[in-house]
């Protein structure tokens, strides 16, 4: 899934744009989960300080 997703971002403005992945811990049961998500490089600053 992965490669389909870079494959589309190629094409036009895809290089203007970042997959962001934030890994958190929950305190519950000590596990780990990951957040994911594709956004535009003017906006990675912004998406791990709001997540």
């Amino acid at each position: 899934m992965a490669k389909k997703v870079v494959a589309s971002l190629q094409k036009g403005g895809g290089k203007e744009h970042t997959k962001v992945i934030k890994m958190s811990k929950s305190d519950k049961t000590g596990g780990y989960g990951f957040k994911s998500e594709i956004v535009h490089n003017d906006k990675v600053k912004e998406w791990f300080d709001k997540n």
